[in-house]
């Protein structure tokens, strides 16, 4: 959860753009949507014949919104539909997932679901989320993942993952991570980190993930997890050390970072971004929307597009995307019990 709610005039201008750029295709959408080329939506008893409007969670330019329109520009490349973003962000996504869950269940009405919103905020004990997202959502489809870096400033005493183990265990509880806030994935995701290699760090959130890589690349903080592409740029120029990456394999964006799952099997977890509908969609509603989607994560161009901002396509739908969030809120519970994680 790297996104936090921003009213200010440029992310509203931002979002605004997408919703300009998607109506000026409506035209297209009518003659396409009746006779997609793929043949997972011709064979889906549910097809479009108006545009999708996905609520987006998060500021305009974040992650999510990022998301949201470069696979929605894969989808009218793909199928000719259109897939309006509308950006409706604060409360950690709950109040565009509220606007959703309220909309017909018709498949045009669907919201951004975030591992955040979905499986970290409903984990966490002291939670107090306006909705329900197991009663009041429907989960379409996971879209794209973005592994995690472990980055710790410039001129911090550690240059790789032993380093930090060895200067933490010998300093316990005297290194600070930074995070986007209690309970955001960077706090969950470092603590599980923790965890895992055995060390003990000191927590220091703040009021959003801007600031707090701030204070890494200023080192006033030792370290922070955070998506891949949030921190490349910085990496590269030299103003933060990559430690590793929460995955099996190297990040394009952070080529140098080893996979800390080669060392750790259980540090190989991404920060993830669905889709969601209102409750009491219909099966082929839910197939349909999905197979449209999933149709776009197969197209090159926007798998290309999605890989330079450090993501992969997952198009995990349906029940199997029920079964992820829930697998992943139980390790997030278990983190949040393991290393007191609390939230007031």
């Amino acid at each position: 959860m790297a996104n936090l709610s921003n009213d200010s005039a440029a992310a509203k201008s931002r979002g605004s753009w997408f919703n300009r750029r998607a109506l000026l295709l409506g035209a297209a959408s009518t003659a396409g949507a009746s006779a997609f080329p793929n043949r997972a939506l011709r064979a889906a008893a549910w097809h479009p014949s108006k545009p999708i409007h996905v609520l987006i969670g998060y500021p305009a330019g974040g992650a999510v919104d990022t998301v949201v329109r470069l696979v929605g520009e894969g989808v009218r490349r793909t199928t000719g539909a259109v897939v309006i973003g509308e950006v409706r962000s604060g409360a950690y996504g709950v109040i565009a997932a509220q606007a959703a869950a309220i909309a017909p269940p018709d498949g045009y009405t669907l919201a951004s679901a975030i591992m955040g919103m979905m499986s970290v905020l409903p984990a966490m004990p002291g939670s107090r989320m306006a909705i329900d997202v197991d009663r009041d959502l429907t989960p379409v489809i996971n879209l794209a993942g973005s592994a995690m870096a472990v980055v710790a400033r410039s001129d911090a005493p550690f240059d790789d993952i032993d380093g930090l183990i060895a200067y933490a265990r010998s300093r316990p509880g005297e290194l600070t991570y930074a995070s986007s806030g209690s309970g955001s994935i960077n706090h969950v995701g470092a603590a599980y980190i923790a965890r895992e290699v055995g060390i003990e760090m000191l927590h220091v959130p703040y009021r959003g993930g801007a600031p707090a890589t701030l204070d890494v690349v200023a080192g006033r903080i030792d370290l922070m997890v955070a998506n891949v592409a949030e921190v490349a740029a910085m990496v590269e120029e030299g103003k933060m050390k990559a430690l590793g990456v929460t995955s099996a394999h190297a990040s394009p964006m952070i080529p140098k970072a080893p996979p800390l799952a080669q060392r750790f099997a259980q540090l190989d977890f991404n920060n993830w971004f669905g889709l969601a509908g209102p409750p009491n969609m219909a099966a082929d509603v839910i197939e349909g929307v999905a197979a449209m989607f999933a149709t776009a994560l197969r197209e090159d161009t926007t798998v290309q597009a999605l890989a330079a901002r450090g993501l992969e396509p997952l198009g995990v739908s349906g029940g199997a995307f029920t079964e992820q969030i829930r697998r992943d809120r139980a390790r997030w519970a278990a983190v949040a019990k393991d290393s007191n994680i609390r939230l007031e």
